[in-house]
């Protein structure tokens, strides 16, 4: 796996020739955090890039943060098929210990707090968080548009240990009562077109969402940050210039059982440090 970061100070012939540098395993752009590349410009360091790693048989890449905000680049290393690390992955992962820093943060209790889950399509990591949320949350309440998939879970759950959870899609009355709202996979169209309790923390798993309610006043949280075992032993480049849950995803097999990835989460001593909402920290 590689790095790709913007240099700090870029070498005066690298930047004129558009020359990349390879130190262990960062690779450097001649450009600096205040370079916006041009389409014809990006094209070339994104062609150059891809032969580099190709070279190096490397498909898995982080971009640092800066280099996230290059989008022709960006878009020209997807087209090339190579597994840019998002943190989305992660952020499923770590839903419950999400919902668990919220209730921390906020002083509420769980057994008074009602969770709505936003869902259509259910992985394997998310059926096993779902489970595990409800076990904890005496009041959680299923919105989704495949309500019959998600009646066999809310009967298996039910048969299985004896808790009974809420599935429908009322968009009036649904979510009212939420104080907290896990959206695993409403686009910010569909989840605009359901009432939403003012005050509501809503957190978006999978893509960024704003709000568009003049009266909602509560947080839509599209980002996060964490902490692991081994963060401070990283360098200075890792630590500033790059997300640790990038880096910490990256260090995962996601194909391993959900089961494997939880007992991997506690002995790294993986914990949420902080939840970015639109204009807000949590």
């Amino acid at each position: 796996m590689y790095y790709i970061q913007e240099a700090d100070k870029p070498n005066l012939i690298c930047k004129l020739f558009k020359i990349i540098c390879i130190s262990e395993d960062k690779i450097i752009m001649p450009i600096d955090s205040k370079t916006i590349l041009s389409d014809k410009k990006a094209q070339k360091l994104a062609e150059k890039t891809k032969k580099l790693l190709n070279k190096a048989m490397c498909k898995k890449i982080i971009l640092s943060e800066e280099m996230q905000k290059q989008e022709t680049y960006v878009n020209l290393l997807y087209s090339y098929s190579f597994d840019i690390i998002e943190g989305k992955w992660l952020f499923e992962v770590l839903a419950g210990k999400v919902l668990d820093y919220i209730i921390g943060q906020k002083q509420m209790k769980k057994e008074e707090t009602s969770i709505s889950i936003l869902v259509n399509n259910i992985s394997e990591n998310m059926l096993a968080n779902l489970k595990q949320i409800v076990s904890e949350y005496k009041n959680v309440n299923i919105i989704t548009n495949h309500i019959e998939k998600f009646k066999k879970i809310e009967k298996e759950i039910l048969e299985e240990d004896g808790i009974m959870i809420t599935v429908g899609n009322n968009k009036r009355k649904g979510l009212c009562k939420s104080k907290i709202i896990l959206n695993v996979d409403f686009p910010t169209e569909l989840i605009n077109l359901y009432s939403i309790d003012e005050d509501a923390i809503i957190v978006n798993l999978k893509e960024d969402v704003r709000i568009r309610k003049k009266r909602f006043n509560g947080i839509s949280i599209n980002d996060y940050e964490i902490t692991f075992r081994g963060w401070e032993d990283l360098d200075d480049d890792k630590k500033t210039k790059y997300k640790a849950y990038k880096i910490y995803e990256a260090s995962i097999n996601n194909r391993q059982p959900f089961t494997e990835t939880i007992k991997r989460l506690e002995k790294d001593k993986v914990r949420i440090t902080k939840l970015f909402g639109v204009n807000s920290v949590v």
